[in-house]
C-alpha cells in the first residue's frame, strides 16, 4: 500500500470515491513520480512537488501551483480557487479532462 492510498484509508468513506479517483487520474498522468505526502497532503512530485490534493469536509482541494491556476481560469470560472487552490465540490464529477490539462502544464514547466 502506499502512503496516498494509508492517506486516502483515513478519509471520510464518504470522500474516498473521490479521493481515488484524482489518485487515480493523477497516478496515470504522472507515472514517473514520485508519490509522497508534503504539507500533510498527497503529493507528486518530480524534482519539484508538481500537485498536492487533500480532503476537506465539502470539497476536494487541488494544488497545481498557482500558474495553471492563471492559464486556465476561464475553464476553473465554476470552481472555488486562490492563489495555488481549486475546491472540487464532492458533489460534482471531477473535471478529468481539465485535471490532465493541467498536469501537462505542470510538466511543461518543469
Amino acid at each position: 500500500m502506499t502512503v496516498i492510498e494509508d492517506y486516502i484509508k483515513t478519509a471520510p468513506k464518504a470522500q474516498q470515491s473521490k479521493l481515488n479517483e484524482m489518485y487515480r487520474i493523477l497516478k496515470k498522468e504522472l507515472p514517473d513520480a514520485t508519490e509522497k505526502i508534503a504539507y500533510g497532503m498527497p503529493t507528486f512530485y518530480l524534482d519539484e512537488n508538481i500537485v498536492h490534493f487533500a480532503a476537506f469536509k465539502n470539497h476536494l482541494g487541488f494544488y497545481p501551483t498557482p500558474s495553471p491556476i492563471v492559464k486556465f481560469a476561464d475553464e476553473l470560472k465554476k470552481y472555488k480557487t486562490s492563489k495555488g487552490a481549486i475546491q472540487f465540490p464532492y458533489e460534482e464529477s471531477l473535471p478529468e479532462e481539465l485535471i490532465k490539462r493541467i498536469v501537462e502544464f505542470r510538466k511543461s514547466e518543469l
